[in-house]
């Protein structure tokens, strides 16, 4: 159970850094563009860039997060029981690892304003 977690969530982050890449890719493709004024591009892009930076923070977040709960479960003798693999999870500090409901939603959501961590 615990090993198809690790890779639902391994899964998750490929998707969440095909999704920092194309937010790249949108931000080199907007200064490119020279129907767009430079100063609207370069303000576009920067967003564009703030936002892909902030997801490279999340991903690194989970990625050492998974690594941590990956190097617990291996230390669990044949496996260990489902509770105590899943008292692994439970220990992580990034909510989005422990609560498997809210696996990928904060890649889905608007938070609005732009904000460095």
């Amino acid at each position: 159970m615990s090993l198809h977690k690790l890779a639902r969530e391994l899964e998750e982050t490929a998707r969440q850094t095909a999704e920092m890449v194309d937010g790249i890719t949108a931000s080199l493709l907007t200064l490119g563009d020279t129907s767009i004024d430079c100063n609207a591009a370069r303000s576009t892009a920067i967003r564009q860039i703030v936002v892909a930076l902030q997801m490279q923070d999340r991903i690194e977040q989970r990625c050492r997060n998974m690594a941590d709960a990956a190097r617990k479960l291996a230390d669990l003798s044949d496996g260990g029981d489902a509770q105590a693999a899943e008292g692994v999870w439970s220990t992580l500090a990034l909510d989005e690892l422990r609560d498997e409901s809210l696996s990928g939603i904060a890649a889905r959501t608007n938070s609005g304003e732009v904000e460095f961590f």
